[in-house]
């Protein structure tokens, strides 16, 4: 028997959950995900990340390819139990082992982020992935098993176009009433799309520094940094994000810095900086800003920001 043929038949006999009369399409699916991003060239390497595109491709295949409303796309469930499959394996974080050798299987997608770190194929399998005849072979018989021969449907990132434009056009309260509604998977997802959209709407550019940098590979360099965090705000909306360098970053979260309603850098005294750059020198610059005003940071952000830097270090 060849390698592919030999893979092909252990994709056929996946371990999967059949009391509902089908068989779950959970792992299939998630496979046939994997399968696609490596096939964009999005997964590069033999690891595979829980990360908001494979989150979003999973939901995007699942409303495309299930019809069967008795299961529901928890992705957590396939990405750890794929493992019982054993051409798929787990790589833990450290200290946090334990949670994978509980008697009790991870179900919160909480829960897997906290544990895993990523998975991987058996070298065997991830060579073989490597063709893309190999590739259309191995979701063709995924679609052909657990989907009733469904056809694999052109598919275009439905997931992350349609937050974008939420993330662009929707008014702060419209989005945060929203996003309340939504499990981990989702909210991830849109944390995700916030931190492509801010930095491509300031030209890849920290708008205080002035720093650009546009990396050829899908990698990202400038933050976008909320104005007022997403853990009070629920606010990933455009005029709640600016686009910072790692560093600055940090000391706008922490209160060091703040941008006030004139779209000037305020620096706290409250700290010594030694060195060729100083976070010091940007005091009273204008910030760099998108090019269209309608994206420019909401003032009233920008207020909430300034008076809790003000309050902060009145105390000091």
């Amino acid at each position: 028997m060849s390698n592919l043929s030999s893979y092909l038949l252990k994709l056929s006999k996946l371990k999967v959950d059949r009391s509902k009369g089908a068989p779950a399409p959970h792992k299939a699916i998630l496979l046939i995900s994997v399968i696609q991003l490596i096939d964009s060239g999005f997964i590069i390497d033999n690891k595979i990340g829980i990360t908001p595109e494979l989150v979003a491709r999973f939901k995007d295949n699942w409303r495309l390819l299930v019809i069967d409303d008795r299961f529901n796309p928890n992705f957590s469930l396939p990405f750890y139990h794929l493992k019982s499959d054993k051409f798929w394996k787990l790589k833990t974080i450290l200290g946090k082992e334990i949670l994978l050798t509980s008697s009790f299987s991870i179900r919160s997608f909480t829960t897997l982020k906290d544990a895993v770190d990523f998975a991987y194929f058996e070298d065997d399998f991830y060579s073989l992935l490597m063709d893309g005849k190999n590739r259309v072979a191995c979701m063709e018989n995924l679609l052909s098993v657990y989907m009733l021969g469904r056809q694999l449907p052109y598919l275009v990132d439905d997931t992350f176009s349609k937050v974008e434009s939420q993330i662009l056009h929707e008014s702060s309260a419209d989005y945060t009433t929203n996003v309340k509604m939504l499990d981990a998977e989702d909210v991830f997802v849109r944390g995700g799309v916030f931190k492509k959209v801010i930095p491509r709407q300031y030209d890849y550019t920290c708008c205080i520094s002035r720093m650009k940098i546009v990396a050829t590979r899908d990698i990202q360099m400038i933050d976008a940094c909320h104005i007022i965090p997403f853990s009070e705000s629920y606010d990933d909306t455009i005029k709640n994000g600016i686009s910072l360098s790692p560093n600055l970053h940090r000391a706008f979260d922490r209160f060091l810095i703040t941008i006030n309603q004139d779209f000037e850098v305020i620096v706290s005294t409250e700290f010594k900086e030694s060195g060729y750059h100083s976070i010091r020198d940007f005091h009273g610059k204008k910030i760099h800003l998108p090019q269209e005003q309608k994206y420019y940071p909401s003032l009233e952000n920008l207020k909430w920001h300034n008076d809790r830097f003000m309050k902060l270090q009145s105390n000091c």
